[in-house]
């Protein structure tokens, strides 16, 4: 391998949202470098930035197309040191059903497609749950390949309201259909008979996964981010309570406002699933902290870094640090741990504050505000692109006005 310091590192960054410009700031605060975005249509966020460049492909670029950009890209920056990075679960796939060839070019810091499958198929993952002694939500995964006008769905063993979702999210991110979700929230056999039809009629023929709801609002749920290195060892581990999630249908589950915090417990038995399934590179997992008897329920692992990596930057542990020590520099890296508290988020402080329903959890991220540790991964002293800067200010006060529409008030459920 050829050291970061001896070539300039060129982060290659598939995708155009707030979690691309999050990787591309670490990797900027950490050397120095440029990025590129390759994207159909990235946000003003990258297309402003002082550090960003941008490659502009087709919306819903063939596997072949996307190939060949991305060769195309490396063989025009030979001299560079190449990583390839991605936040959406369909260039995860991509880059894993194409890692030999992307590999002659690019570190990878992606689990194999095998790993995937294993893992991130969200019934796949409940069994290896259960195997590890994790807790997980019951659920029933139901096949829809065979779906007609006479398919009949299964019934379902547990009490309403229930939650719905795609067992395989890049089967589901293909489809655009008017009322898509990517979490189905419902609460009667009438509202799912509904969401069965609706998802027939988009042309959904994969396997979709109703399960039992926990309860507990947003600060129920914690974030744990990871990076295996490529000799099967956790080297860096982090995470975050929740406070606030984006309550937008197509977004909904995503946070918009978290505090680091250390989760011993939980990286352990992250740790344990990673281990086991012979993972590498980055992951993401969502845990919930039932309220009922305070068990932590495992929801899922992403199998890349998550839109909200930048938290563990401002954290005090750079993810892009430990995984260009591995993969480009071919180093054995010391265990990185997050450590440093501070409130990351996305939305203003009033709003926020509206939906913190917990006084001593309030207390901490107005202490955390006053005394200046609170941080937006698109808000970076170092940008200087006045109509850039004004139109992400505008974003953030935006959220009043999604939240008034969707989330108008805290509930117990979360929805």
């Amino acid at each position: 391998m050829v050291s970061s310091r001896s070539r300039v590192i060129l982060p290659v960054i598939l995708g155009g949202d707030f979690g691309v410009y999050g990787i591309g700031r670490s990797f900027n605060e950490a050397f120095g470098c440029r990025c590129l975005c390759v994207s159909n249509e990235p946000t003003v966020s990258i297309t402003g930035s002082n550090f960003f460049d941008v490659h502009h492909i087709e919306a819903d670029a063939s596997d072949d197309v996307l190939l060949h950009e991305l060769c195309a890209i490396a063989k025009e920056n030979a001299d560079k040191a190449l990583i390839l990075m991605a936040n959406h679960d369909l260039h995860s796939t991509f880059i894993a059903r194409n890692y030999d060839q992307l590999g002659e070019y690019y570190a990878l810091p992606f689990p194999s497609l095998e790993t995937i499958e294993l893992l991130t198929d969200k019934v796949a993952f409940a069994q290896a749950c259960e195997d590890a002694g994790i807790d997980a939500p019951r659920g029933i995964g139901v096949d829809m390949s065979d779906y007609s006008d006479q398919w009949v769905a299964p019934s379902i063993p547990f009490d309403f309201p229930i939650v719905a979702k795609a067992a395989r999210a890049d089967a589901y991110d293909r489809l655009h259909f008017e009322g898509k979700r990517k979490i189905w929230f419902l609460e009667d056999e009438v509202e799912l008979a509904q969401m069965w039809r609706t998802l027939g009629e988009a042309g959904f023929r994969d396997l979709f996964l109703v399960q039992e709801l926990i309860p507990g609002d947003n600060t129920a749920m914690r974030s744990i981010t990871a990076y295996v290195d490529s000799h099967g060892e956790v080297t860096l581990i982090g995470s975050a309570r929740v406070l606030l999630e984006d309550h937008a249908p197509t977004m909904i589950g995503n946070p918009v406002a978290m505090i680091t915090e250390e989760f011993p417990e939980l990286w352990q038995q992250a740790e344990r699933l990673l281990t086991r399934a012979g993972y590498r590179g980055f992951a993401n997992f969502d845990v919930k902290i039932d309220p009922r008897d305070n068990r932590a329920v495992f929801f899922e692992v992403n199998p890349r870094i998550g839109r909200n990596n930048w938290y563990m930057t401002a954290g005090g542990a750079n993810p892009m640090l430990v995984m260009v020590g591995d993969l480009i520099d071919g180093k054995r890296m010391e265990h990185k741990r997050i450590s440093r508290e501070i409130l990351y988020s996305m939305v203003p402080d009033r709003l926020l504050l509206r939906y913190l329903r917990d006084e001593p959890l309030k207390k901490r991220v107005k202490s955390l505000i006053k005394n200046h540790r609170r941080f937006d991964p698109l808000i970076n002293p170092h940008e200087d692109n006045a109509k850039r800067n004004i139109i992400v200010r505008l974003q953030r006060l935006n959220h009043f006005r999604k939240f008034a529409l969707y989330y108008p008030r805290p509930t117990d459920r979360s929805f």
